[in-house]
């Protein structure tokens, strides 16, 4: 959108503001099948749980990672409207619940679904035994996250050296392990995490292969980056590494899904946030504007993310700060912004946050979040 567009949208709905624009969006997941064509996009919707997002991923033809029943029921509601014989043969084709570890309330409620689900350690196998036999499994291995903005190896992820002893409980226990799973981590910009996690992966399945259990899916997890800016290298180049150790180390009937998020939906969003305060403080002008970290700025605590603010208004600039509207002294969006000359009831906005911003505000103070609208 034009920066006449995004005032416009402003003016009209007031700030603070989100706008998710869907052709970025259709853009984004034809560029992820492009260069990925042998892999199934499942969209891990903990990014950014908005149900149009939802809806534009599944019509354009993506599948879903969810890691809650909420998540679930939410890409359902797609599913619902096919009819009943084609919804369950569909469920494993269009959804993954990719959190190793569930309530056993959840798997209750999943049960009827005869959900595609992963684990990683043999407690959980029991639970899912217990509280949800119909579900298919898929083991998660721990995999090098060095690199990778957010880790997720300390949490989860067995050691691959355990994993086909866990496929054989899950069989022993009368479950069908489908599939291996593993995530490099978030906002991976080590391409080698990838290299020497599928070469784990490939390790296991022939190991299990071996064992008599043949394994039908690979999951390569999340972790795609999102050019957040000039340093990230292109998703081409990742691409054709994921491409050429796919056809060195699996077979061609291995069915390969993946569970990009931010690749997705962080280039698609840009936020308005309207000045409601200036001063200068120790020689340094520091702005304040009606968002904050605890609302659509929270990815820069909860998912370690920077974001810029660029100003409509045009002059000279200067390095300025930048702090949201709470009272807490941690809600600083920024320390060194290169902005104009600003007044009270100027905007300023910044691109590329759609990715863990708006999916983890809060209402803090009683703000509430920004109001979100769609686009296109």
């Amino acid at each position: 959108m034009t920066n006449k567009q995004l005032q416009a949208v402003a003016r009209e709905h007031g700030t603070p503001v989100v706008i998710i624009d869907h052709d970025e969006i259709r853009r984004n997941y034809a560029d992820f099948k492009k260069h990925l064509p042998k892999v199934q996009a499942y969209y891990a919707v903990k990014a950014n749980a908005e149900p149009a997002i939802v809806k534009t991923l599944y019509d354009a033809g993506a599948s879903f990672d969810v890691a809650s029943l909420p998540e679930f029921m939410l890409v359902y509601e797609n599913i619902r409207q096919l009819p009943a014989k084609v919804q369950q043969d569909f469920i494993w084709d269009k959804i993954i619940y990719a959190n190793p570890t569930k309530p056993k309330e959840t798997l209750l409620a999943l049960d009827q679904y005869k959900p595609l689900v992963t684990f990683d350690n043999l407690r959980e196998l029991q639970k899912i035994k217990q509280f949800a036999p119909n579900a298919g499994v898929v083991v998660r291995i721990r995999v090098p996250n060095t690199g990778s903005m957010v880790e997720l190896s300390s949490k989860f992820g067995c050691d691959p050296g355990e994993a086909v002893d866990l496929i054989q409980a899950a069989f022993g226990m009368g479950l069908v392990a489908e599939g291996i799973s593993f995530h490099v981590g978030s906002q991976c910009t080590n391409f080698q995490n990838f290299v020497q996690a599928l070469e784990m992966a490939s390790a296991v399945m022939k190991e299990s292969k071996s064992r008599g259990h043949a394994l039908k899916i690979l999951d390569i997890g999340g972790g795609f980056p999102a050019p957040y800016d000039r340093h990230v290298k292109p998703f081409s180049a990742l691409a054709k590494n994921i491409n050429a150790e796919i056809d060195r180390l699996f077979p061609p009937d291995i069915q390969i899904i993946a569970e990009p998020g931010r690749f997705l939906v962080a280039t698609a969003a840009t936020a308005i946030a309207r000045v409601i305060g200036k001063a200068v403080r120790d020689g340094k002008t520091c702005y304040y504007v009606d968002d904050s970290v605890y609302h659509t700025f929270s990815g820069i605590i909860f998912d370690h993310c920077q974001y810029h603010l660029k100003a409509f208004k045009r002059g000279k600039t200067e390095i300025s700060s930048v702090f949201g509207q709470t009272c807490d002294a941690l809600d600083k969006i920024s320390l060194s912004e290169d902005l104009p000359d600003l007044e009270i009831d100027d905007l300023v906005y910044s691109e590329n946050i759609g990715a863990y911003s708006s999916a983890s505000a809060t209402w803090f103070n009683g703000f509430p979040p920004a109001k979100i609208v769609h686009v296109n």
